[in-house]
């Protein structure tokens, strides 16, 4: 799966299933309480870092399309532009 379609698939979930579409503060807030709870699985040595981590994924990409980003596209540009930084 690419990108773009994490991006549909996660924003097409969003809306069928009635969660947040439009208040970005709280997106980025539950994005927040999603990365501490990874930290958290992984301090403690749980099994769901795997799925926390996925969380993670799925909120950044809401936040993408919340904001009209397309996010295949800004991690490629990210990508390019680290591997041309020097050593």
């Amino acid at each position: 799966m690419d990108i773009g379609s994490l991006q549909r698939i996660a924003w097409d979930n969003k809306v069928l299933k009635g969660y947040n579409t439009t208040d970005l503060p709280l997106e980025f807030c539950m994005l927040q309480e999603k990365a501490a709870a990874s930290f958290t699985a992984w301090r403690r040595g749980k099994e769901i870092l795997g799925e926390e981590l996925a969380d993670i994924v799925l909120y950044v990409s809401s936040i993408a399309e919340m904001t009209g980003l397309d996010l295949q596209h800004e991690v490629k540009e990210k990508v390019d532009k680290n591997a041309a930084r020097p050593d």
